[in-house]
Order: structure tokens, then C-alpha cells, then sequence
């Protein structure tokens, strides 16, 4: 497989708790912080709200690439990654999703097939596919 594109991102300082993360293009460059419901400062993002939002922008390039492979004309998209750190009993750190994704212009079992589709499409899912717990909640709307 060859490269086609690769994002160089440095995070400086304290990482999440208060470090800085800068692209080398410049358009990203935010602070770090551990939410409030971590017992952070808050105020600042977090590398599971970056990580929600990644994943959830590729997510609906590739339901949009499954739709135009099936030849189906969507009116609308949208979706909302929840990306949660979990903290096992094991002392170990690990995360879980679910991807809630709204269509519309299709029936409720063409949004779930091509939710399914987007899933096996999208590099941030297969990523994670089998390594942490994923949930695909496909919705048509009006």
C-alpha cells in the first residue's frame, strides 16, 4: 500500500493535561486539557474529542463512496461520534464508540446498509475494528 497523504501532528508540553498540538501545516494548533469529568482543568480539547471528530468526518466520506457505489442519492448527512475512555478494572485504559448516523433521502434499511458499508470502508474503523467496541446507529430522516 502506498502513502497518500500522512498528517504530522506534534504535542508538545504535558500531552493531555495541558500540552499544545500542532500541525506542521499550521491549521491545527490547539491546547490540551483533561475534561472536567476526569477531574481536569477542562477548557481546553482532548485527544478523544480529536480522535471523535476524525473518525466521524472519514466516516461520512465513506458512507458517501458506498452510497455513489450503489448508485443512491442522499439529500442530507450527519453524524455524531461518541468516543468514551473507559478506565478497566485491570488499571488500563481503553475506549469505546458509537457512531450515530442520520441520512436522509433513504429508507431506514438503506441508511443501515450503508452504515454497515461505511464501517468496513472507513480507515478509522478498520482501525478498531476488534479492538475496541464499536456501535453503528443508522437513522433515516426526512
Amino acid at each position: 500500500m502506498s502513502a497518500s497523504y500522512t498528517a504530522v501532528v506534534t504535542v508538545t508540553g504535558e500531552g493531555r493535561n495541558g500540552g499544545r498540538a500542532t500541525a506542521d501545516d499550521g491549521l491545527l494548533d490547539t491546547t490540551l486539557a483533561i475534561p472536567k469529568e476526569l477531574g481536569g482543568a477542562g477548557g481546553a480539547t482532548n485527544p478523544e474529542q480529536l480522535f471523535a471528530a476524525g473518525w466521524a468526518a472519514c466516516f461520512l466520506g465513506a458512507v458517501r463512496r458506498a452510497a455513489a457505489q450503489r448508485k443512491v442519492t442522499l439529500k442530507s448527512t450527519g453524524i455524531t461520534s461518541e468516543v468514551t475512555l473507559h478506565h478497566g478494572d485491570d488499571g488500563q485504559f481503553g475506549l469505546s464508540a458509537v457512531l450515530n448516523l442520520t441520512l436522509g433521502g433513504v429508507d431506514q434499511q438503506t441508511a443501515e446498509e450503508l452504515g454497515a458499508a461505511a464501517h468496513q470502508l472507513c480507515p478509522y474503523s478498520r482501525a478498531t475494528r476488534g479492538n475496541i467496541p464499536v456501535t453503528i446507529r443508522a437513522t433515516a430522516v426526512a
